[in-house]
């Protein structure tokens, strides 16, 4: 039975609403029980609400968490917006020069972690609405350090939530590739992930694969973190990883369309710059 798409914006909306409180609540667990072990002052996110000019307009929340054990800092971040795009950006985006007004719902994370050793991770889904509709978004992972296994073991279970889902990994991976280019530098953000944008074709079929990536990040992130969580690390080791962070700094304020979007549809300036890194260094 075919559904109204005022129904798709509301189960979209509730479902990225719910990701963003199980994100938060697994990575806070991470956090309470590694700063236990070594029994140090436990980070808690803190939750901030944010509305558009215009209240009816929406607007969303996010969490952060600062200088935990696990976590240098994380953002979680939701919000369900709708508007009139600009009149200069609108045709960057599909369905907006016949109508203007658009509708928007998603979720966003980015993790730096403490330990140079842990990769940074980032994850967003998204539905959108103009006078066309569909999902969009990914996952991708920014070491400091090379790791061939943890490389394999991202990519080998993006491709199994990619393959369940009769999507095409290889299609998403090059998207990913391609996107996550620091084009200044000549070279890729990190190892890659998944990317994907447009899908409009099968409504319920998208809606369940968009579900099943945002719980796949979980449990990837959880892997990586418990994987390495104990492993002792050197100040050099840090110090590749804040170099690292200012080339994460430099492609999300030049490159990433996620910041543009928030910036051109009067979103919150916290919640959209969360994903920059507490601290980092350029050589």
């Amino acid at each position: 039975m075919k559904i109204s798409q005022e129904i798709e914006k509301k189960l979209t909306g509730q479902w990225f609403a719910f990701l963003q409180e199980k994100i938060v609540e697994e990575f806070q667990n991470l956090e309470i029980e590694f700063s236990k072990k070594k029994k140090n002052k436990i980070s808690y996110f803190k939750k901030k609400f944010w509305e558009k000019k215009d209240p009816k307009d929406g607007g969303g929340q996010y969490y952060i968490l600062r200088n935990g054990q696990i976590f240098d800092k994380v953002g979680v971040n939701h919000s369900t917006v709708e508007g009139m795009f600009q009149q200069n950006y609108k045709s960057n985006i599909p369905g907006a020069k016949k109508n203007q007004t658009y509708w928007a719902s998603g979720v966003s994370v980015v993790a730096h972690m403490k330990n140079p050793k842990i990769p940074a991770v980032h994850f967003n889904t998204r539905f959108v609405v103009t006078s066309k509709k569909w999902f969009g978004g990914g996952m991708d992972v920014t070491p400091s350090l090379k790791d061939l296994n943890e490389k394999k073991l991202v990519h080998k279970n993006l491709k199994l939530v990619c393959n369940n889902n009769k999507k095409s990994y290889k299609n998403y991976k090059k998207w990913c590739d391609n996107y996550f280019l620091i084009k200044h530098r000549g070279e890729t953000r990190g190892i890659g992930g998944i990317f994907f944008d447009y899908l409009n074709k099968d409504w319920e079929k998208n809606f369940k694969f968009v579900r099943d990536v945002g719980i796949s990040f979980i449990d990837i992130t959880k892997m990586l973190i418990q994987k390495k969580r104990f492993l002792k690390w050197t100040k050099k080791q840090k110090q590749n990883q804040l170099v690292k962070r200012g080339k994460y700094v430099e492609f999300n304020l030049l490159y990433d369309r996620g910041t543009k979007f928030g910036l051109n549809t009067g979103g919150n300036i916290d919640a959209i710059f969360m994903s920059l890194p507490p601290d980092a260094k350029w050589k």
